[in-house]
């Protein structure tokens, strides 16, 4: 009885919250920014601290066999060889999962996936790359997958550019020094954002850049009230936020995308990086797993995985999806990119990534990242040094379109 009564409250509260955030107007935002601290008060007592235990929250224990995880090889979620080549890499911020394969002597990908799912939702198109020998390399932003998530630190351009660098620097083979012929990168979703971020300021180690339905551009219009109120920051106690954006994680089904023309509402973001139900069934993501799919991934890390919604939160609150804070660095990009096309191909090719190898694809039906907001918005800030490829799909593209992408990404490459 003692445990129901603060979570009868607890419920009544959000509830409050829920109710006020529907609605639009500044005496509204009033009112739901005193129910929000009203709310925040009361958990702050009621629930537990939840980064008490330090400041690594670690990913689920690897299952490394069905008999341990009491399921058979059909059942795991996301098996911790998912893909050739897995290895983890012990950092500061806590260990990260990598995989890397195909030839050793192959044109060099870097994948960096969205902000809900591991970076199996780029297998299909990394498995085709390898098969046209490029040597390819995925790994789990930290809080996602098989990755441990930093709890103290902002995941912003900062937390992601040092994990970029150093995923790189684990691999055997060298991917940056004189000898590499450098390497492609490509970004999904949030991970678009944070490669146009990483570009910007390591143009050198790039041969090209291919941007996937990329955050980073994404214009104040597009956002809703409720996830301008839930996301702006320090107005709301994480703890709330989190228990917030963790119910609507738990409540599912995170398989029906916002319809075309609303607002963007910050439960969109969980949903349109999945495939429809049928989509799901076409995925090939994992060759050792064919069972292995997306929404199915995310729903078992959602559930398993403690630094999930922190590092979800972390970065809605900080990381490269905003237009408002985002144009800077996209702008910067454009001027390098300009001061490049005035070189012969030649020393372009020797300063790194030339002005002729930025690619961005989208989907026509994309709710999320607009195609005719993205294009007009992405060529002013690149400066016109950008070239636009476009898919019959809606945000999930890549991993339900993922032969077609592998070969846009090979024409860029070649």
């Amino acid at each position: 009885m003692e445990n129901l009564l603060p979570m009868a409250w607890y419920d009544q509260a959000v509830d409050i919250l829920r109710h006020s955030l529907e609605n639009q107007g500044q005496l509204r935002l009033l009112a739901a920014t005193g129910v929000s601290l009203t709310v925040g008060l009361l958990l702050r007592s009621l629930l537990p601290q939840e980064h008490s235990e330090g400041s690594v929250l670690h990913c689920p224990r690897p299952v490394v066999s069905p008999s341990e995880s009491g399921e058979g090889t059909d059942e795991i979620p996301l098996p911790t060889d998912v893909f050739p080549g897995a290895r983890d890499v012990s950092t500061p911020y806590g260990s990260i999962r990598v995989y890397e394969w195909g030839p050793v002597d192959g044109p060099k990908v870097l994948f960096v996936h969205g902000i809900t799912t591991p970076c199996i939702a780029l297998g299909g198109v990394a498995h085709a790359l390898a098969d046209q020998g490029c040597r390819v390399m995925l790994f789990d932003l930290f809080g996602r997958g098989y990755s441990d998530c930093p709890s103290d630190i902002p995941q912003d351009d900062r937390l992601f550019a040092s994990q970029i660098l150093l995923v790189l620097s684990s691999s055997s083979l060298s991917w940056t020094g004189g000898d590499s012929g450098r390497f492609c990168l490509v970004g999904y979703s949030l991970g678009g954002g944070i490669a146009a971020s990483f570009a910007s300021y390591f143009p050198q180690l790039l041969s090209s850049l291919v941007l996937l339905a990329p955050a980073g551009l994404l214009r104040d219009s597009q956002i809703s009230f409720q996830s301008r109120l839930l996301y702006s920051r320090g107005l709301i106690p994480e703890q709330v936020l989190g228990f917030l954006v963790g119910r609507r994680l738990r409540a599912g089904p995170l398989v029906t995308p916002k319809p075309k023309n609303e607002k963007l509402n910050a439960a969109d973001a969980l949903v349109e990086e999945l495939p429809s139900q049928n989509g799901a069934g076409v995925q090939l993501l994992s060759r050792a797993y064919p069972h292995v799919n997306v929404p199915g991934a995310v729903k078992w890390q959602v559930r398993s995985h403690a630094g999930f919604v922190h590092a979800f939160m972390s970065s809605m609150l900080h990381g490269p999806i905003l237009q408002q804070r985002q144009r800077a660095t996209w702008e910067r990009l454009g001027a390098i990119l300009s001061a490049q096309s005035k070189l012969s191909s030649k020393y372009q090719r020797l300063n790194g990534l030339p002005s002729d190898k930025v690619v961005i694809m989208c989907g026509d039906h994309d709710s999320i990242i607009v195609k005719d907001e993205l294009v007009p918005d992405a060529t002013s800030a690149l400066q016109g040094h950008v070239s636009f490829k476009y898919f019959n799909a809606g945000h999930e593209f890549p991993s339900t379109k993922y032969d077609d992408v592998a070969q846009e990404i090979l024409d860029v490459l070649h």
